[in-house]
């Protein structure tokens, strides 16, 4: 009987630790996917800026 309450506990921490696990895991990859999105408008941005200054300058 008690090897079968061991193994009931065990199989609930072990989901319970996975759920944590898997959240902080999407979080994390997200955060890297929203960060390369950052990136790439900047650099983006960053283009449209200097174009736009360097056609004005040259007025």
């Amino acid at each position: 009987m008690s090897r079968n309450v061991l193994t009931i506990l065990l199989v609930i921490a072990a989901a319970v630790i996975a759920w944590f696990l898997v959240g902080f895991l999407f979080s994390f990859i997200w955060f890297v996917v929203r960060l390369i999105i950052v990136a790439f408008v900047a650099v983006l941005v960053y283009f449209a800026l200097r174009g736009i200054l360097a056609g004005s300058s040259r007025r």
